[in-house]
């Protein structure tokens, strides 16, 4: 089974039972409570499990496919991928989830039927785990499932999940895979000898308690179920491998490594480690990037950074000397933009990060490798490299430490990292003395910025009067990244990012150069940073210089920033005075505002909010920005805005009639200029924590013509004008729901004509039939009439079905002396599948159409109704 089949199957198993298929969320979550990355499929429903928000589709069920990041932060330790077959940085997650609705009886019997039934899985090939106190899910796979219980084990810790020290929390139930006696010894998942023969591939998690702070378990409001599995896992189970490198998605990139590479699988250990690292990092830094991360020296982006030097550093090993990693992103679009077609959109984003980074990297790579190569080979075996060493290469060519740590691990040997750290402290000392140009120290970026504010004060900022400014150069400093500097005006029309507001851009120009301002920030408070790229000639300390901000880029900035204070306004007017701002984001293309609120913002209460702040804005007031103290700016009723911070003399910003608040931003002269404004999400971000998010200007025509076209496609595809859209859809609801039901009553006829003549050909009371071309449920229904009718004790029934496989169904009558389940064990793995043990309806699959006659007559030996 390939990727895409697997997907499509999970979501449509779990739909056709009433789920709601939830598109994957971000690898960035955004619950204050949530990881670095996204790691799970339940990330997105935390504020559900928590009780902060209720899902609003009904009936409270999920089924999502999400992508998942499992790296942690700076200490993250990535050895094992490529080692290991069974470890992955980026990988797909299946999952089911109740909230509140159905619970432990209806999941694991659901479980069971997707992996016999819909996946043909071996049933006898797996075994089950269930915690050490929970009787209830024993039972149900026992009693319900017919699953066998010297196959279900009780564990401790391992089958009990948390979120956390306190939180939601419950047992769970893992589904294991049997891969035989070659991968290792016998005595089930309990034997920790055994996990490389053992191998969880799905787990099903009941949260019904909370743990509080004295660690006692208390019951939650509602019991839940979340559940999670692994698609790698599945697919190389499926695939006979316990190497999640089987599944295709992963497959295929191991392909793409080989034909870029020039390298194939088995050539040498070595070789197969680096393939399978491009194969994943591939996965992991292009939906990284895609999803909005770029490489830095902190966080996700240091994540990020580190993922695509491991990956470049491998290629290098193995004599790759040209760029790969955009070459193995693209390879990523293909297999997978597919399924995430945020992927295509962001393809060039993540060509021209990836060519950039690796670019500057490979640099640092050539000069740092011929350094360190050297200082390996004279080490005795087991030596440990110098800090003072590994200092020097950081220092001196910028080659990272975790590297040097890395490829000395690799030739057998460690890094003093306590000299390391010890030459670092004494470059900070140093780090106060003047350097070239214009006087900024070198090595300690703080201690330089304090001594450019020392010597030369704060910066003016111009931009509230003028889009571009005469201005000096006081220093151009290296920054550390790439052919970036960091530049230093005495004065200057760049807003540096603070309160919300995204710092300009645009360009610094000279006699001698050209620089492209990249973002614009607070080195220290009062003293502007622009950090830019010389993008012609050469820019030095002391020159004369033009400085233009982007002038159509600040308008749209300007826009939203005034609209989102028109929105605080409109907020506080219809929810109550409790909404207080939390934080902010003022971009070009939108404005996000978090705000204090217990509960969702209703759709009305939305509608009312935007007629508010349009109105406003349509009024057309004038808009005052304006210095004052900040006594007086209290005595007006100001409100303080968040982020900000506020000395003695402050800002006062006057949007319209109803808005006065302390603001450092830049704004629009009138409410009209800020145009039309609409709310395009509301969400949680955290216990009474609600995100609003918004568009002025040219974004909501724009969201309007492309609502106007998907209006207009689907009344085409309805065949009716779009001005009777939802008639027309209501119109083809009701034709659907009348031809299901007519299907139904037909079923029903034909599973009752079609019993009467089969039930003829009964022998001893059982009837073994074929019956091609029938659905499964067909199938059912004709075996549960059959054996309802007089003088038969049980039919068994196979088919064959259009769409391929096989279906077999066996329905016994209690008092008959057979049991359904057994008539059809052996049936069932001849045809390569597996299924229900039930005694009074049992229900397989299997992908062997071939042998289906051959299995039925395995059916007619077990019943004894076999010819002698």
């Amino acid at each position: 089974m390939r990727a895409d089949e697997l997907r499509r199957t999970w979501t449509a198993f779990f739909e056709a039972k009433a789920h709601t298929v939830v598109p994957s969320a971000g690898l960035i979550p955004l619950h204050p409570t949530a990881p670095m990355f996204t790691n799970s499929g339940m990330m997105q429903f935390v504020p559900y499990f928590l009780g902060e928000e209720r899902p609003s589709f009904d009936p409270p069920r999920a089924a999502t496919v999400q992508k998942c990041v499992r790296l942690s932060g700076k200490h993250n330790d990535l050895d094992d991928i490529g080692r290991s077959l069974r470890h992955l940085s980026f990988f797909e997650m299946l999952g089911n989830f109740s909230f509140g609705d159905y619970f432990k009886a209806e999941a694991i019997p659901w479980a069971w039927e997707l992996v016999t039934e819909v996946l043909g899985l071996d049933g006898d090939r797996m075994w089950v785990t269930v915690h050490t106190d929970d009787d209830e899910s024993e039972e149900i796979w026992a009693d319900a499932v017919g699953f066998p219980r010297q196959r279900i084990q009780r564990l401790g810790k391992d089958n009990f999940w948390e979120m956390g020290e306190t939180g939601p929390c419950g047992p769970s139930s893992e589904i294991f895979w049997d891969f035989g006696p070659e991968h290792g010894p016998d005595g089930g998942p309990a034997n920790p000898d055994a996990e490389r023969r053992f191998v969880e591939f799905w787990n099903l998690v009941f949260p019904q308690y909370f743990r509080n702070p004295d660690r006692t378990l208390s019951d939650l409001p509602t019991r839940n179920v979340d559940t999670g599995a692994g698609l790698e896992r599945i697919l190389g189970v499926m695939a006979g491998s316990p190497s999640l490198y089987a599944a295709d998605s992963v497959t295929r990139l191991i392909d793409a490594a080989q034909d870029v590479t020039g390298r194939r699988l088995g050539d040498s250990e070595q070789t197969d480690i680096a393939l399978r690292l491009l194969a994943d990092h591939a996965r992991t830094m292009t939906f990284l990037i895609a999803d909005g991360v770029v490489p830095s020296n902190e966080d996700r982006g240091y994540v990020l950074r580190r993922i695509i030097r491991r990956a470049v550093r491998f290629a290098y090993l193995l004599g790759i000397d040209r760029p790969i990693t955009p070459v193995l992103a693209e390879h990523t679009t293909e297999v997978m933009g597919d399924t995430y077609p945020e992927l295509v959109g962001a393809r060039d984003l993540v060509q021209g990060v990836l060519s950039r980074e690796e670019e500057q990297f490979r640099r640092t790579l050539r000069t740092g490798l011929g350094l360190l190569d050297a200082e390996l080979d004279a080490l005795p075996e087991g030596g440990t490299v110098p800090g003072a060493v590994a200092f020097s290469l950081h220092d001196t060519y910028g080659f990272p430490l975790e590297v040097t740590t890395e490829i000395a691990a690799d030739r057998g040997h460690e890094v003093d990292i306590a000299a390391f750290e010890e030459a670092m402290a004494a470059q900070r000392q140093r780090a106060r003395e003047a350097g070239r140009r214009g006087g900024a120290a070198g090595g300690d970026e703080a201690a330089a910025f304090a001594e450019i504010l020392e010597r030369h004060g704060t910066t003016e900022f111009t931009g509230r009067e003028e889009n571009e400014s005469k201005v000096t150069v006081l220093a151009v400093v290296p920054a550390g990244e790439g052919d970036t500097v960091s530049i230093f005006c005495d004065r200057t029309p760049f807003y540096a990012e603070s309160g919300g507001q995204v710092g300009d851009t645009g360009t610094i120009t000279t006699d001698t150069g050209r620089a492209e301002v990249l973002d614009t920030v607070y080195a220290l408070p009062g003293l502007h940073l622009h950090r830019a790229r010389v993008t012609e000639g050469s820019i030095e300390a002391g020159q004369q210089a033009l400085a233009a901000i982007d002038g159509e880029r600040r308008d749209a900035i300007r826009r939203n920033h005034t609209g989102t204070h028109a929105l605080h306004w409109a907020l506080r007017s219809v929810l109550g005075d409790h909404v207080k701002q939390q934080g902010s984001l003022v971009a070009p293309d939108r404005l996000r505002f978090d705000f204090s609120h217990y509960e969702p913002v209703t759709p009305e209460q939305i509608a009312q909010i935007e007629d508010l702040a349009n109105a406003d804005i349509l009024d057309n007031a004038p808009v005052r920005h304006f210095e004052t103290t900040r006594e007086e700016a209290a005595e007006l009723g100001a409100i303080a805005f968040f982020g900000e911070k506020y000395g003695e003399t402050v800002r006062v910003l006057e949007a319209g009639h109803h808005s006065i608040e302390l603001c450092g931003g830049t704004h629009v002269k009138a409410m009209g200029d800020i145009g039309p404004m609409k709310v395009i999400s509301e969400s949680s971000i955290g216990s009474n924590l609600r995100r609003i998010e918004a568009v002025t200007g040219f974004g909501p025509i724009e969201r309007l013509r492309q609502s106007e076209r998907v209006i207009a496609e689907a009344a085409q595809r309805v065949g009716v004008p779009a001005a009777e859209l939802l008639e027309g859809v209501d119109k083809r609801l009701e034709e659907i729901r009348a031809l299901r039901d007519e299907v139904k009553a037909l079923r029903r006829s034909a599973a009752t004509g079609a019993a009467a003549d089969l039930a003829a050909s009964a022998v001893d009371g059982v009837v073994v039939s074929r019956v091609d071309g029938l659905s499964r449920d067909e199938v059912r229904d004709l075996a549960v009439a059959l054996r309802d009718k007089p003088g038969v004790r049980a039919a068994v029934l196979g088919s064959a079905p259009a769409g391929g496989g096989v279906v077999l169904v066996a329905a016994a009558r209690p008092d008959g002396g057979l049991h359904a389940g057994s008539l059809i064990a052996e049936a069932a793995r001849t045809v390569k599948g597996g299924g229900g043990k039930a005694p009074d309806l049992a229900i397989a699959g299997g992908k062997d159409p071939s042998q289906l006659d051959a299995a039925l007559d395995q059916v007619r030996v077990a019943a004894g109704i076999a010819p002698s």
